[in-house]
């Protein structure tokens, strides 16, 4: 049994053994670092990353942390100019759409409303009422309500008990937001 042993162990060494010279000088510090067992390894890759002990002084730390933000600084550039890059690769491969009329909105999407107009008497103005039925939270009851908006009505199109479709837009005056979009049905 004893013998049976040894073989393999011999086995295992001649084969390291006749690996080594046919390697050459490239192999040499790969055999002694074999040698070390994973601890040692990790040991010392610690000791490569520890910082000198004592107490730091403020330059240091000021110095350090200078150049931990210039290495994040310039991360964040290379990753910035690589999304633009894409943007405008993605910009190209789509088609070009029309060009609209000055935006009346800022960002994002303009709200719209349906209503009926319940007064028509200013210029270019009409009052608009947006009925509003909702659901109360907790009670389950239908909540109805209505709003009345000052529309901007360029073409004094729109008259009393109409129903129409208003947009979103800028300030006008001190209550008109919203312009007229369409009439969708006139009164009889």
């Amino acid at each position: 049994m004893a013998e049976s042993e040894e073989t393999p162990e011999t086995n295992v060494e001649e084969v390291e053994a006749q690996a080594a010279p046919e390697a050459g000088a490239t192999e040499a510090p790969a055999a002694e670092t074999a040698t070390e067992t994973r601890k040692e390894r990790n040991a010392a890759k610690r000791k490569a990353k520890a910082k000198p002990a004592g107490p730091r002084t403020l330059e240091d730390r000021l110095a350090e942390r200078a150049a931990h933000r210039e290495r994040n600084a310039t991360q964040r550039r290379a990753y910035r100019a690589k999304q633009k890059e894409k943007r405008a690769e993605l910009r190209k491969s789509q088609p070009v759409a029309e060009a609209q009329h000055a935006p009346e909105h800022g960002p994002g999407k303009p709200k719209v409303r349906q209503g009926v107009v319940i007064s028509d008497k200013a210029e270019k103005t009409i009052v608009v009422r947006v009925d509003i039925a909702r659901r109360h939270r907790r009670y389950h009851k239908i909540l109805r309500s209505s709003i009345t908006l000052h529309v901007h009505d360029e073409r004094n199109d729109a008259h009393a008990g109409d129903t129409v479709r208003v947009q979103e837009c800028r300030p006008m005056s001190r209550t008109k937001r919203w312009r007229l979009l369409e009439v969708l049905e006139r009164a009889r």
